[in-house]
């Protein structure tokens, strides 16, 4: 799991930051420029989506800025590789549905919200990469590549992951990987990278065990995640309270 912060900021209504979670779909337009060519798919990728198209060419795949000349040529020819055609019409097929996911998502952000008031749902949508990032966080959006989510015996995977790595590459970890990716945007450890290692995995745990409240699941189990759930029991401390507080030395 890798966590890409875009740094562009999407607008977006403010009903849908409070609305109903629908996973938009952005991976179909994709897959039919990428697929038949289709210059109309690629234009409107560009103006629908044109955050979402930015941080697929110039943040994931590299392959150039969206505003060079050629950059359409490009995309359609990083894709053609056999392989990944495989991947994105794999990724199609078992994805054709989310509906299970947006009702996932829906009751996880309707028992966040009750514990954390100033939440905003973020506005959700699934895309195709070339097995980079699973998750791609920006301001108020998370993208969802279905290429890293078909599950642990997926051929292809199996060239390139361990099978410790493969247990995570399954639809069931999709929403608790966009919960866990968005809750640490949305609460950071201040110099994550100059703490010691036992706070960094102490403040990930507060959000794994947020997420799995959130979820009405036990999905995340670590030692951590239980020394966690042991504090909130005997604390006192509220969600909100826990998420907020870098004091790691009652959790020791």
């Amino acid at each position: 799991m890798i966590l890409c912060v875009a740094c562009e900021f999407k607008l977006k209504p403010t009903e849908d930051s409070y609305g109903r979670v629908q996973i938009e779909r952005y991976d179909r337009l994709e897959s039919r420029y990428l697929t038949t060519g289709d210059f109309s798919a690629l234009q409107q990728m560009n103006t629908d989506y044109p955050i979402e198209t930015r941080t697929l060419i110039e943040k994931m795949l590299q392959i150039g800025e969206v505003s060079d000349r050629d950059i359409r040529t490009k995309f359609l020819m990083f894709y053609q590789d056999s392989t990944l055609q495989a991947l994105v019409a794999d990724a199609e097929a078992e994805y054709a549905n989310m509906d299970d996911i947006n009702q996932d998502l829906q009751e996880s952000f309707d028992r966040l919200i009750n514990w954390l008031p100033n939440v905003r749902i973020p506005v959700f949508y699934a895309q195709i990469g070339a097995l980079d990032q699973s998750i791609v966080v920006g301001e108020n959006t998370v993208g969802i590549s279905l290429d890293k989510y078909l599950g642990e015996n997926y051929p292809l995977y199996k060239k390139y992951y361990s099978y410790s790595q493969r247990k995570s590459m399954r639809r069931a970890n999709i929403v608790p990987d966009c919960l866990l990716f968005y809750l640490l945007s949305l609460y950071p450890l201040d110099n994550f990278e100059q703490r010691p290692q036992l706070e960094r995995d102490l403040h990930v745990a507060k959000v794994m065990w947020v997420v799995n409240k959130a979820m009405d699941k036990n999905f995340f189990q670590t030692l951590y995640v239980s020394r966690i759930d042991r504090y909130m029991k005997k604390s006192g401390a509220t969600i909100e309270q826990m998420l907020k507080d870098e004091d790691y030395s009652k959790l020791k």
